[in-house]
């Protein structure tokens, strides 16, 4: 390591309270890049300061009055000097280099940090002309931000170049190695805090290095930024030997560089020094790589920046340590209209970044500033792929008829319903082979999707050992991308659609829980996203929810849970769908369907062992262009007003719904059912809730205005309550589902401990159906003793009775 020297030519606008140092040494940029470089800084700085605290004289033109400061002061300062300081050096090697880059900024609330450079290179003028370059734009500029009917603090969707908001905490990696691959020219920088550093997601998703193919995809440089503190306490990461972090991380697969210290000149010479080396250092690898056509993995370079929290801010505020220290997280000084001391701090604060020397006259940044901003769409608030709907083509698909499940009769062939998607699948990514990927936590042929690897592999870039080809389906050039981490497969995904691509993810419905935040903030993001006109809408994320509760029966207690839905539905509707396909043929059309969606978070619950088939594929169309109707096959109503409506949403609990329609038939051949099964769930809602609901004259006609309905739903059973509360008929609606029991029971122990089995809905109907309430007594005993002769059985034998695992609708 070694010390740069100083110069004091630096030091009128900014404390030098300590000495750089760096892995890389010497001085790449002259006097004069040097004092532009911080004057650069200086206005990325002021700006941020002013976004804080300013509504008005905005230039400070004026002596600064109480009445120029927001009533309510909110941001974050802590990391914003830090990120506009690398974002200022990223800009002059996309310069130098015509580098192909995007910036993700990791630390919550990071927003300040971002904004001013995107502000000083004519991005967000040219966006939001309102915000012009000039006094005016700027007053705008500054009030805007947190604050009512403005902006947030976080970099939300309204922030040019953003793809993710940085508050989400832990998925900045991921999402960054998600955005580079098959985007071979790309260079995603992402700046890593070091309060997000200590979360779980973050922590795996390092290992991401191992999945990137230097061949075809891009490069990520992450920058761990360790300012040292959290909201108030130290960061981990910071608190570790020097040694011992840069073990971590040669750990992870990376050749560390450090970036250290507060000294502006010398920092800034480091800073270009390092980022330079790492981006030659990138482009040696995919130049060796590309040129020879032999893939390995590469130990990748990354930058742990060591910088002062709340850098060139306030060094100490009543008597307390402010500038790198946790006081500097938010609003360094508060209390400022009724606080003469922190006003007078903060004037002076301010007026300590020139800004006199950094803005002509009108507001604009001096020509010679502005000339070191990359210029198009180079400017990383600008780069198309921080906009990925701008280059998403549509995918070329097969036509997913010709993958269908012949049906002559329904509910006589039994079928694995995800094995024909698999299929499908295979033949989408065969069409797409740079713009289509599927992900799953280790669970692609578990699913049964392995026809998938009939055209790609599985990505691997890591160790090989010769058993490793017999079964493993792994291949340095895969496009299956398995991790037994959730989380880091969502990031992949959210990155890899946010830069224009297509995706597919497939796992277990009781996991898929682990990503429920991930899921939360990408849906935020659309919904946002669908407000913003320069927004393009890029594809929708699909996720299969299979290996479901209901087929859970053998791994107990804990892999039974449905409620991923319920979360779902807290969504706004203008994101969210959710389907549940009863079979091979109508998981098919929905998965096309969605597929070829944009904007949409799409839930499709399909277990993935083999189930009774239903529907031919006109039929099965049919059912999902309405999403929901009356399957005349399965009902005795004729025409007539029923007596009864049993309803349906999922494949077991359709198959159990039939089968107690045979039971009831058998039993009371005069009465009159109808059998509804439903496919996309939120048809249910009033059409005024939801863009895909029912209006109340159409549901009214099916559902009846006064008739018992018996509702078998695959997941908890309220959930069917909140989406049908107001309807006219809801007082008659009972529900089966999930009830919160189970444990290691055979499928048909674990339906009827649930309630959702096929003797519970007959006694349902005998119960609620007036003309049976005494007439089905005997039958009702009959069904009760059934179902306990059942659960003998399986108590003896471990497995249902044959006639149960054999049933067929009749023919």
């Amino acid at each position: 390591m070694v010390t740069a020297p100083s110069n004091p030519a630096l030091k009128p606008s900014l404390k030098a309270v300590g000495e750089a140092r760096s892995t890389i040494t010497g001085n790449p940029l002259n006097p004069v890049e040097l004092h532009q470089m911080n004057a650069y800084w200086n206005a990325c700085n002021y700006l941020a300061v002013g976004m804080i605290y300013l509504q008005d004289n905005p230039l400070l033109k004026k002596p600064l009055d109480p009445k120029h400061i927001k009533n309510r002061l909110l941001g974050h300062w802590g990391s914003s000097p830090g990120m506009s300081f690398t974002y200022i050096h990223l800009n002059r090697l996309i310069k130098q280099y015509d580098l192909n880059t995007i910036f993700l900024a990791g630390p919550g609330h990071g927003a300040p940090g971002i904004l001013g450079p995107v502000y000083l290179e004519g991005t967000y003028s040219e966006i939001y002309p309102d915000k012009s370059e000039d006094e005016e734009g700027l007053k705008r500029f500054f009030k805007q931000f947190s604050f009512p009917g403005g902006i947030g603090s976080h970099c939300t969707p309204e922030t040019p170049g953003s793809i993710h908001e940085g508050g989400e905490l832990g998925y900045s990696i991921s999402h960054a190695y998600g955005t580079v691959f098959d985007n071979p020219d790309l260079i995603s920088v992402v700046m890593v805090g070091d309060g997000e550093a200590e979360t779980g997601p973050l922590a795996t998703a390092w290992h991401s290095n191992k999945f990137l193919n230097p061949i075809r995809d891009g490069a990520v440089l992450p920058i761990l930024h360790l300012n040292g503190y959290k909201i108030n306490n130290p960061t981990l990461l910071a608190r570790i030997s020097h040694e011992e972090l840069e073990q971590l991380f040669k750990g992870y697969g990376y050749t560390p560089y450090w970036v250290e210290g507060s000294d502006a000149e010398t920092m800034h010479q480091a800073m270009a020094a390092t980022l330079e080396h790492c981006i030659t250092e990138i482009q040696q690898i995919q130049t060796e790589a590309r040129r020879s056509g032999t893939i390995s993995r590469p130990l990748w370079p990354m930058i742990i920046l060591r910088s002062p929290k709340g850098w060139t801010g306030p060094e100490e505020v009543d008597g307390h340590k402010v500038e790198g220290f946790w006081r500097s997280h938010q609003v360094p000084l508060a209390n400022i209209k009724t606080n003469p001391a922190h006003f007078k701090l903060l004037e002076e604060w301010m007026r300590r970044y020139k800004p006199e020397e950094l803005f002509d006259e009108t507001g604009r940044l001096i020509p010679e500033l502005r000339e070191l901003a990359p210029k198009g769409d180079r400017r990383m608030s600008a780069n198309p792929h921080a906009n990925g709907g701008l280059l998403r083509k549509a995918l070329r698909m097969p036509d997913f008829r010709d993958y269908g499940v012949e049906i002559t009769k329904p509910g006589r062939i039994e079928v694995g319903n995800t094995q024909p998607l698999g299929i499908f699948l295979r033949d989408v990514m065969r069409n797409n082979m740079t713009s289509f990927r599927v992900f799953g936590p280790d669970e692609t042929a578990s699913n049964k999707l392995q026809a998938i690897y009939e055209v790609s592999k599985k990505v691997w870039m890591a160790e090989y050992f010769p058993e490793d080809t017999d079964g493993s389906e792994l291949a340095t050039d895969g496009r299956v991308m398995e991790i037994l981490s959730e989380h880091t497969l969502e990031g992949w995904l959210e990155g890899y659609l946010l830069t224009g691509r297509h995706g597919f993810f497939s796992t277990y419905e009781a996991f898929v829980h682990v990503i429920d935040s991930m899921i939360n903030q990408h849906c935020k993001w659309l919904e946002i996203s669908n407000q913003i006109p320069w927004r393009s809408s890029i594809a929708s994320l699909n996720l299969l929810i299979t290996s479901t509760v209901w087929r859970q029966d053998h791994n107990g207690f804990t892999h039974q849970d449905p409620g991923f839905l319920d979360v779902v539905l807290n969504k706004s509707p203008d994101v969210v769908r959710i389907y549940l396909p009863p079979d091979a043929n109508t998981l098919l059309s929905v998965s096309d369907h969605c597929l070829r969606s944009t904007n949409y978070v799409n839930v499709i619950v399909a277990d993935k062992q083999v189930h009774l088939q239903y529907l031919d594929m006109d039929s099965a169309i049919q059912h999902c262009t309405k999403g929901l109707g009356i399957w005349d096959w399965a009902s005795t109503d004729a025409g007539e007003e029923p007596d009864v409506v049993i309803a349906c949403a999922g494949d077991v609990l359709t198959q159990e719904a039939l089968a107690a329609t045979v039971l009831l038939k058998e039993h009371f051949s005069d009465l009159k059912i109808r059998f509804i099964n439903i496919v996309d769930l939120l048809r249910l809602q009033p059409e005024t809730e939801h863009p895909h609901g029912l209006s109340d004259r159409d549901f009214d006609s099916l559902f009846t205005l006064d008739k018992p309905i018996i509702f078998n739903f695959h997941g908890y059973p309220w959930l069917i309550h909140r989406l049908t509360y107001r309807r006219t008929n809801h007082r008659n609606l009972h529900v089966r589902g999930y009830k919160e029991k189970g444990n290691i029971n055979t499928p048909l122990e674990l339906a009827i401990i649930n309630q959702v089995d096929r003797y519970s809905l007959a006694i349902d109907v005998i119960d609620r159906v007036p003309k049976l309430k005494v007439a089905g007594a005997h039958t009702k005993e009959q069904l009760k003793n059934q179902q306990i002769e059942c659960r003998r059985y399986a108590n003896e034998y471990g497995i249902d009775k044959p006639e149960i695992v054999n049933w067929k609708w009749p023919e």
